[in-house]
């Protein structure tokens, strides 16, 4: 019923809620490995933290992009020092929490966390003018190889595999100084701001490109050379992996393509497994390759066709 020109207001829930949130709250705890203690939020790693270390780290890699357009030639040093020391801060704690959450050095032994932190930053810093040497190829090699490119700076400030080998290059190192959880929450930025998917263990050459770019998928033990070229929803992935006892993956074994230098892959490719694309091949539109290929392939979906009943590349 209602009151004249009147709504009757709803009755308030009557929710009990107790029982649900001790649930959730207890459910925290069973992710961990056996003998480590309970989750503690303020050794989380943070996804809002790490996205704003990589703002400011792109701006002092790219100045005149995204950090002041109309800094002076005079006064870029002291804005890229600035923003490079509030990205270095930044990145330190966050390293720290993902040391500590994984348990690296064992309970109550801060200085050891602290001093491998410190390690890691100032050798990331050290890498960095390496970083962006390579992300000056990969920039160039957007627009020498998209004719819709009408510069470097248009594919710095519009192309999501730009976007995307930026964090990567950032998270490929931290990776390799053996920083847990930062390169793959990293990783997964890029992924959701690009539809782009980089796993931090790939190894990529500089002059990397890679074309509208929704879709593509590279895997961990992926190991591609200079001046590679992928186009949109490109898979490089695993075939298959070796399980242990129980049944589970076992970890850390070459499982992805090795890409070798001046390839091109079309849209829609999926290769699979420890296989090599020799220098110069070009692998065509949708094709599924399981099998290596010598240098200077030509590969259509009408070859890989033919050679499975051939008996040559086959599936």
């Amino acid at each position: 019923m209602t009151m004249r020109g009147r709504a009757a207001e709803p009755p308030a829930p009557d929710w009990d809620l107790g029982e649900v949130v001790e649930a959730l709250a207890a459910a925290n705890t069973d992710l961990l490995p056996r003998g480590q203690r309970p989750l503690a939020r303020h050794v989380l790693p943070s996804r809002e933290g790490l996205e704003g270390v990589v703002t400011d780290l792109r701006a002092a890699l790219f100045p005149a992009h995204f950090g002041a357009p109309d800094v002076s030639e005079s006064g870029i040093r002291n804005y890229v020092g600035n923003r490079l020391d509030t990205a270095l801060f930044a990145l330190q704690e966050q390293v720290q929490h993902g040391l500590l959450f994984t348990g690296t050095y064992g309970e109550g032994n801060l200085q050891a966390y602290e001093r491998r932190t410190a390690e890691v930053i100032r050798e990331l810093a050290v890498r960095l003018p390496l970083i962006r040497m390579l992300l000056g190829s990969d920039a160039r090699a957007a627009y020498e190889g998209d004719p819709a490119a009408a510069s470097p700076d248009e594919a710095v400030f519009c192309y999501p595999g730009i976007t995307a080998i930026t964090y990567h290059r950032i998270a490929h190192q931290l990776y390799q100084l053996g920083v847990p959880l930062i390169p793959r929450i990293m990783a997964e930025l890029a992924h959701g701001a690009t539809g782009i998917d980089i796993h931090p263990g790939a190894t990529i050459g500089g002059s990397f490109f890679i074309d509208h770019g929704t879709g593509v998928v590279i895997g961990e033990t992926c190991i591609i050379g200079q001046r590679v070229r992928l186009y949109q929803g490109v898979t490089l992935g695993a075939k298959s992996f070796p399980t242990d006892e129980q049944g589970r993956p076992i970890k850390g074994r070459a499982r992805h393509p090795i890409v070798e230098d001046d390839v091109t892959i079309y849209a829609g490719a999926t290769i699979l497994g420890r296989i090599t694309i020799g220098r110069g091949s070009s692998i065509g539109g949708n094709v599924w390759l399981t099998r290596s290929v010598p240098p200077g392939s030509f590969i259509s979906q009408a070859q890989v066709r033919e050679d499975l009943f051939d008996g040559g590349l086959g599936i």
